[in-house]
């Protein structure tokens, strides 16, 4: 079975999504026989680095609301991160363009690397609050599991792999992605958003059976 599963290493559901993806795969009983592949998505596109920017007083200002309101966001998120086995710190995150990043997975991917990856820039921009547009540390991350450092090096360089996040992103407008983390099960069965494992499991059941 093949599972698509568009995501932002930006968005926080996307790393909780995928703890809950993870949980209900354990417990299918073809697991053995599931392929993985994760496929770009920027929540903001036209998103900006800014380092030493304050992410409460980002997201009041992105979305026009109180700093109350922000603070109460990051609040729950980090609840609903921790009721995952997650550590949020969404306090010292950076507001960061993900581009670069979604370039990094795509070389990834081609060295069978796309778990790995999306699991270490998940963990370095919530969890340790890591500049994941930093060209430094993505060739930290990227050398963390396996990846050549000059290889890194040479494709944040160039225009590499630029193409391969932007059929990603149209195919995800096509298909009618709106939001993520949003999950394709062998081209059959859909999930939007970070629900629980047994709605992920129930797909998966039903996609297997739909394969059969």
């Amino acid at each position: 079975m093949k599972v698509d599963i568009w995501s932002d290493v930006r968005c926080p559901f996307c790393y909780i999504g995928k703890r809950k993806f993870e949980a209900a795969l354990q417990q299918f009983e073809h697991k053995d026989q599931v392929e993985i592949e994760w496929h770009s998505f920027e929540l903001d596109p036209n998103a900006e680095t800014i380092v030493g920017a304050n992410a409460v007083d980002y997201l009041a200002n992105r979305y026009g609301r109180s700093r109350e309101w922000a603070e109460e966001m990051h609040q729950n998120v980090t609840q609903t991160a921790a009721e995952v086995g997650l550590d949020f710190h969404l306090d010292i995150s950076v507001v960061v363009n993900s581009f670069d990043a979604h370039r990094l997975i795509q070389l990834a991917k081609t060295e069978g690397l796309g778990d790995q990856i999306e699991e270490c820039l998940f963990d370095a921009y919530f969890t340790k609050g890591k500049d994941i547009s930093n060209h430094t540390t993505l060739i930290e991350i990227g050398t963390s599991i396996g990846m050549d450092q000059l290889t890194i090096e040479t494709m944040l360089k160039s225009a590499d792999f630029t193409d391969e996040v932007r059929y990603d992103e149209q195919t995800a407008q096509n298909i009618g992605v709106r939001g993520v983390p949003f999950f394709v099960f062998d081209q059959k069965v859909a999930v939007s958003g970070a629900q629980p494992p047994e709605t992920f499991l129930g797909a998966m059941k039903q996609a297997w059976e739909i394969k059969k």
